[in-house]
């Protein structure tokens, strides 16, 4: 029976790297075959490839961050979490009648701790979104989530979360249900929490739907990832009335995590492997565990009520600007 191989899937940027390393294999094949040495060649060819993926990932627009961002094989929460816990139990429903699977989430050991991790949790495949909503969380996952919260806070458990979403749900049902008022929920009990929270933005980090579950002492980003307050697609049609400036409005909404840094809204830059976390998953995984050991180790050395305070200072902060006068 005849098997296909997985092609990896490229961006538009991608494509040079790729034609390179077609190139780089038939130069071998040809060599194999007349029984020619070309090591050499090869590695100044591969040299230049690294180097070549240094120069496109080193220098990558807005819009080129937010593709990679939204890679369909970029690593997701339970990709984390089952990698960098010592031990993982799911936990599911709201306690209302509602389990949404867009939001997941249970108790877990990080580094031997007892710790409650939870995030959006996108599909691999069209079904798979289509089950998951694309990882756009309803009211109920919401509740979902803030139901673990408490667990943890009652018994005194860091709370991590992974966000990925373009945005909460979208539909007339979830508004009905009380979208809005669930998101609202969980900023204010958020800040009152007692334990340690650590929120780390993974992929694509959109409107109230990421704001939901990154209420934190420390906000962790990817070097690629994205993080604003509408989807770059919805912007432009809002203000130019046309989604194709999408680009355009990528750089604008400052949602870079070099931007964010700038702008106080991130903590910590979470470098990726060159060529994006879907590149080498387990590189990722190995940079996003220890950032959330070291934060977890300072936070964990404060008391509760140092940390609400500290984390009321920290969203305060976020927005307050000087003017100057002209005269």
């Amino acid at each position: 029976m005849a098997t296909t191989e997985r092609k990896p899937l490229l961006l538009d940027f991608e494509k040079p790297l790729a034609e390179l390393a077609t190139r780089i294999e038939q130069i071998r094949q040809l060599a194999e075959e007349n029984g020619v040495d070309v090591s050499g060649q090869i590695r100044q060819l591969e040299a230049r490839a690294m180097q070549l993926r240094e120069e496109i990932f080193g220098s990558l627009s807005p819009s080129q961050r937010l593709q990679v961002a939204r890679h369909p094989r970029r690593p997701s929460t339970l990709d984390y979490i089952q990698a960098i816990s010592d031990e993982w139990m799911e936990l599911h429903g709201d306690r209302c009648g509602s389990n949404d699977p867009a939001l997941v989430g249970g108790v877990g050991r990080l580094g031997g701790q007892p710790v409650v991790m939870l995030g959006n949790q996108k599909g691999r495949d069209t079904k798979d979104n289509i089950a998951r909503n694309f990882g756009m969380a309803s009211p109920g996952g919401y509740r979902k989530a803030m139901r673990l919260m408490e667990h943890a806070n009652k018994f005194g458990m860091p709370i991590l979360t992974f966000i990925d979403t373009p945005g909460a749900l979208p539909t007339v049902v979830a508004e009905r249900q009380g979208a809005g008022e669930a998101i609202a929920y969980n900023l204010r009990e958020m800040f009152s929490l007692d334990v340690p929270i650590v929120c780390a933005v993974i992929g694509e980090a959109f409107s109230g739907g990421a704001l939901g579950i990154s209420i934190g002492d420390r906000l962790l980003m990817f070097e690629h990832a994205v993080y604003t307050v509408i989807t770059p697609e919805a912007c432009a049609a809002i203000l130019w009335k046309d989604a194709a400036k999408a680009p355009q409005a990528a750089a604008v909404l400052k949602m870079t995590a070099p931007d964010l840094k700038h702008l106080g809204i991130i903590d910590q830059i979470l470098p990726e492997p060159i060529g994006g976390a879907h590149s080498d998953p387990l590189g990722a995984v190995t940079t996003l565990k220890q950032a959330l050991l070291d934060n977890l180790e300072e936070l964990n050395r404060l008391a509760p009520s140092e940390r609400r305070q500290m984390r009321y200072e920290k969203f305060r902060k976020i927005g307050v600007f000087t003017e100057l006068s002209h005269s």
